[in-house]
């Protein structure tokens, strides 16, 4: 999402939690602030736990005595990870598209003719 007042424009960037009743919360800046650093250390401490759960993950899917309990909780766990890695990549790629120049369709000129085929005039 691109804000724009005064002489230049900002960019929303979604953060990595959510305010009151779930709704997104977003920052308007240049990506430099105190809010946007913070942010930067959640995703990170996220993207590491997600990782982490994916180990445990595996390692718990391959044992035979696992409990329904013990797998609920791993996909609820699992679920919550997905969400967060899901809402980051949101938000990265906003960012992204905010930032890249928007493709504009061009008119290509007709292709040249070929030499080996012969036009009637």
């Amino acid at each position: 999402m691109r804000v724009t007042g005064g002489s230049d424009a900002s960019v929303a960037r979604l953060l990595p939690w959510t305010g009151t009743g779930g709704k997104p919360c977003y920052v308007v800046g240049d990506g430099t602030g105190y809010v946007s650093r913070k942010a930067d250390e959640v995703e990170d401490i996220q993207l590491d736990m997600a990782y982490e759960l994916l180990g445990h993950a595996d390692g718990l899917l391959t044992e035979s005595s696992v409990t329904a309990p013990e797998l609920h909780f791993l996909a609820r766990r699992l679920c919550e990870s997905l969400e967060q890695v899901q809402r980051i990549a949101e938000s990265r790629g906003s960012r992204l598209e905010a930032v890249l120049p928007q493709a504009r369709p061009s008119q290509a000129p007709p292709p040249p003719p070929r030499p080996d085929i012969e036009t009637s005039p």
